[in-house]
Formats: structure tokens, C-alpha cells, sequence
């Protein structure tokens, strides 16, 4: 097994070797930077860094919408070996005032977007609040920082007379335990949680996909989820710098329809997306033509069914641009019937395992070798475990330890003991099972588990799985009441007032009675309940589940 090699130093080989070749455009508005501009922008942050007065260890807190200026800020950061702190920017103003406090920022780096909405009065703990985009000074605390900023300009020509040369380009490397990123995992303002991550935990999983999911310069990809998050910021970004590729950022969270146009003139080679994505895409566009009764028939007809399911196959893959490798899917469950469609088509895809705490990574499996309805195999240098008396048949709670595990929580010793045992594993707060061949399976959450009357566990996301396949379902959320389950059901009340003579209910009621077929009988849902809007999301699109409990 490889080594870590230093993220960075992957960055700074793909900017020497292809200093003229893009490194990312904002999709939105076009803008673009090669690798050799990309460079030249972080030197000149690190001058303005360094005229600042920031020093290595010092806080950067990051808050704006996915684009180029985002990732080039993070970068400029984590090579100046200071530490970037990233907020999401669908916090609330509240929220992001009290992450910025309690993370110790010193300086507050904000795209123009969010910082329309946030007051500088809140703010004024930090030294200095620079625009992500222009690089302007929006506050500076003394008339030194003011000076700094307006001889900027000609602090970059006095550290590089000759002209700045990206060939050249040297970060340092020598500080793989030592902090890289605080990721807020939620936009609480009481007890906040910041995962604390080194450079050695984020070098480990940029590592693995080099090693594993080899990319190269030329290649293109679509990054759709926020770079606050360690997904996206990882494997759509990182990632895909260490290996020449070019990343086109969408700075908001697309429709189907938008991310489709995307794709169709990107041509990714990847797609790195959550299950709510592909399942809208595939209940909008391939549900549709495969449920008709005739095609439904020949599905199934051996030598017929490989014509039907090619043509299925090359629509999805047009889709998705022509170009399409890997579809790479994580953050929770994929939809059963549209993991086995996809299954049945050949299609390149697969399911990975990940959190925040691991920078993301836990498992994952080539698509040829994936084993369905899992997520993959642990990760190199990654250890795992189950903690029940028979691993590979009684569900027990996840736990990991390696090179990608984090440090901590920043500021929270109570909630760092917690998640770590004794002898150093970390508790996942996941339930599941690892087969002989190490194929991890899933079963839910463990705050999430329900406990029956006559002690059974209920896991409510394998119920919500068979729930959304139900006609007219959208999204579900199943919960307790009292000592009776419920399904509350985001329903699509238009095309049933359109297609059918019935009411929703009555069409719910229904759906009811399939289910409970399907589920054994100390899990049968009472009834279907309807909600008038979708459910609440978290940023990587899991629904906030606590809201409903």
C-alpha cells in the first residue's frame, strides 16, 4: 500500500506541468483561470496574507457560493499553512456570525453574494473581511491593515520583480499533522461542531482516488456540491486538481434541468452526486418509458431485454454528456429500483461511504466489481469494524480508524471523547453489516433506529426506500407516534388530480396497504399522512430528519 503523498504536492506538479491548461471555470458567468493563473492568484493572496500580518496556524474563515474565487481562497489558505474554515452559505446571517467567532477566525474571506446579507458590526472580532471575488477590503480593523491592503500591488511586484513564474511554484509539504481545514458539519449556533481535519486526512483520500480512480489533464467535470462540504471539496475539486483535470463550478444547487444542460456541454468524465439527484432524473426521464407495459414486459425477455436495456443505457449516458467513466454516488441510500435499473443496464456506477470526520472518505468499489444495495470496501489505510457479536449477520454500529479520521471537534472535548472509544476507533453512528468479501452494507442510522414494542429494531430509511417507490410518492420521512408508524409523504398532487379520479389520500391510503405487503408485519405503517410542501434538507440534500421525529 502507497503512502500518503501531500495533496499540495500534487497541485503544485499538475501547475508546473500544465501551467497553460484550465483549472476551473465558473459555469454561471464563464470566468476561467489555467493553472498558471490559479497559481499567480495564490501567490498574491499570500502576499496580502503576509502584509496582514496572518500567520501559520491563524484561522481564515471561507463563506461564499461554489466558484473559482471559493476554491482559489481555500487553496491560498491551506499553502500559506493557515487554517481554512469553511461555512456553508445557506447558513442563516446568525449562523455564520457565530461559526466565524467560534472558529477564531482572523480573517473573514466572504463572496459578494452572501456578504449582501450580513452586517460588518457582527463581524468585527476578525482583522480583516476581504471579498472572495475582487479581493477588496469590505473591513479592516486598524489603519495598518487598511495600508497593507492599499500597497498590495506593489508588495506582489517587490517579492516578484521578474514577473511571477508558475513553473516555479513551491508550497510547503512538511506538515501532514498538522490542521488543514475546520468543516462545520451544521449551522448551530449552541454547541457548533467543527471537524478538525489535518493535512494528512485530506492527502489520504486525495491519495486514494489518485491511486485508485486515476484522472488526467484534459478530462472535465461538473461540481455540483458545495465545496463547504467535504464531498465536494474533496473529489470534485482536490481531487481532480491533482490529476490536470478541468472543474466547471455551478455556484448554486441545480434543477434536473439545468444540471443536465450543464452536462451536455461539459461532457464530464465523472459525475460525483447525491441519490435525491438521480432518482428526480430517473423518476422525470427513464421510470417513465420502462413502466409502460409493453417495454415492462420485454425487460424481462432474454436476448430482447439487452436491445431495450442498450437503448435505456445509451439515453441515460447521453444524458449525462457522452463522456461518462464514473457515476459515483454518496451521502445516503440510492433508491432500490433505481440502483437495480441501473444494475440491470450495466451502468458505471456505484455507491460510496463517507463523513465529514474522515475528509470524506470510508469505503468504495470500482463499478465492475460493486456489490449492489452496499457501499463499497474500506478505503487504503483505513481500518473498520462492526461492533456486534457476529459482524457479518447481526447489526452493530460502524467504526473506523486511519490516516483519514479526524483530529476532533474544535472547542468540544466532550463531543470528541464521545465519538471516540478508548483504544482510538471512531464511532460512525451508523448501523450495519460487513460481508465476508468486506462489502459494507448500511441498515440506518443509530439515532434514527426505532425500537418496537416487542423489541424489534426498525430501521425507518429501508422503509422510506420501499415508501418512495410507491406511485405519486416524491419523498418520504417514517416516524414514531406513540407505539404506531407513520409515513409522511411529500406526494405529487398534481398528477394525481390529473391522471386519476381519485383523491390524494385515498391514492395514499393505497400505496399504504402495497407497502405493508412488502415489510414484515412488526413493521407495518399505520397510515400515509400527507405534507403540503417538501421536507427540509441538509446541503448534501439528506433530509433533516429531526424536524419531523
Amino acid at each position: 500500500m502507497k503512502e500518503n503523498r501531500h495533496f499540495l504536492d500534487f497541485i503544485q506538479t499538475t501547475i508546473r506541468r500544465d501551467w497553460k491548461e484550465p483549472a476551473m471555470t465558473d459555469y454561471d458567468d464563464g470566468g476561467e483561470f489555467t493553472y498558471g493563473e490559479m497559481a499567480e492568484r495564490i501567490a498574491r493572496i499570500h502576499v496580502l496574507f503576509k502584509a496582514i500580518g496572518l500567520k501559520k496556524g491563524d484561522k481564515v474563515a471561507l463563506c461564499g457560493r461554489n466558484s473559482s474565487h471559493w476554491a482559489i481562497a481555500m487553496l491560498a489558505t491551506v499553502s500559506y499553512e493557515a487554517v481554512a474554515v469553511s461555512i456553508m452559505d445557506a447558513f442563516t446571517p446568525e449562523s455564520i456570525y457565530a461559526l466565524v467567532k467560534h472558529s477564531d477566525a482572523r480573517i473573514f474571506m466572504v463572496g459578494d453574494v452572501v456578504w449582501k446579507n450580513l452586517k460588518e458590526d457582527q463581524l468585527n472580532q476578525v482583522d480583516a473581511i476581504i471579498c472572495q471575488n475582487t479581493l477588496e477590503l469590505y473591513y479592516g480593523k486598524n489603519d495598518d491593515i487598511k495600508k497593507a491592503h492599499a500597497s498590495w500591488d506593489k508588495l506582489f511586484s517587490a517579492e516578484y520583480p521578474n514577473g511571477f513564474d508558475p513553473t516555479k511554484t513551491t508550497y510547503s509539504i512538511d506538515n501532514m499533522d498538522e490542521p488543514a481545514m475546520i468543516n462545520y458539519t451544521s449551522g448551530s449556533t449552541g454547541d457548533p461542531k467543527g471537524v478538525v481535519l489535518t493535512h494528512r486526512n485530506i492527502s489520504s483520500n486525495v491519495t486514494f482516488g489518485q491511486d485508485r480512480i486515476p484522472n488526467q489533464a484534459g478530462w472535465n467535470v461538473v461540481s455540483m456540491l458545495p465545496l463547504a462540504h467535504m464531498f465536494g471539496l474533496t473529489f470534485e475539486f482536490l481531487y481532480q486538481l491533482a490529476g490536470g483535470c478541468h472543474v466547471y463550478f455551478l455556484n448554486r444547487t441545480p434543477s434536473p434541468q439545468v444540471l443536465l444542460k450543464a452536462l451536455s456541454e461539459v461532457h464530464p468524465y465523472m459525475i460525483l452526486t447525491v441519490p435525491l439527484v438521480i432518482e428526480k432524473i430517473f423518476k422525470k426521464s427513464i421510470f417513465p418509458t420502462i413502466m409502460k407495459p409493453g417495454i415492462r414486459l420485454l425487460w424481462f425477455i432474454p436476448g430482447i431485454n439487452k436491445i431495450i436495456r442498450k437503448k435505456v443505457y445509451d439515453k441515460l449516458m447521453e444524458a449525462f454528456g457522452g463522456s461518462l467513466k464514473y457515476l459515483i454516488i454518496g451521502g445516503a441510500a440510492l433508491n432500490h429500483e433505481v440502483e437495480k435499473c441501473l444494475k440491470q443496464i450495466k451502468f458505471p456506477y456505484c455507491v460510496g461511504y463517507g463523513m465529514t470526520e474522515c475528509a470524506p472518505l470510508i469505503a468504495y468499489t470500482p463499478w465492475n466489481e460493486f456489490k449492489i444495495r452496499s457501499c463499497g470496501r474500506i478505503v487504503d489505510r483505513m481500518e473498520i469494524k462492526v461492533d456486534s457479536e457476529n459482524p457479518q449477520k447481526v447489526v452493530g454500529e460502524i467504526m473506523v480508524k486511519g490516516d483519514s479520521v479526524m483530529n476532533g471537534y474544535y472547542k468540544n472535548p466532550a463531543a470528541t471523547e464521545a465519538v471516540f472509544t478508548e483504544d482510538g476507533w471512531m464511532k460512525t453512528g451508523d448501523l450495519g453489516v460487513i460481508d465476508a468479501k468486506g462489502n459494507i452494507f448500511i441498515r440506518g442510522r443509530n439515532k434514527n433506529m426505532i425500537l418496537s414494542g416487542n423489541g424489534q429494531n426498525i430501521y425507518p430509511e429501508e422503509l422510506e426506500d420501499k415508501v418512495n417507490n410507491m406511485p405519486y410518492v416524491i419523498e418520504s420521512v417514517v416516524v414514531s407516534r406513540g407505539d404506531k408508524l407513520v409515513a409522511l409523504v411529500y406526494a405529487d398532487t398534481a398528477a394525481i388530480k390529473k391522471e386519476t379520479d381519485k383523491t390524494p389520500e385515498e391514492i395514499m391510503e393505497m400505496n399504504c396497504a402495497k407497502v405493508n405487503k412488502l415489510i414484515p408485519r412488526f413493521c407495518k405503517i399505520n397510515n400515509f399522512e400527507l405534507v403540503e410542501s417538501e421536507f427540509a434538507k441538509t446541503p448534501k440534500k439528506s433530509i433533516k430528519r429531526f424536524l419531523y421525529s
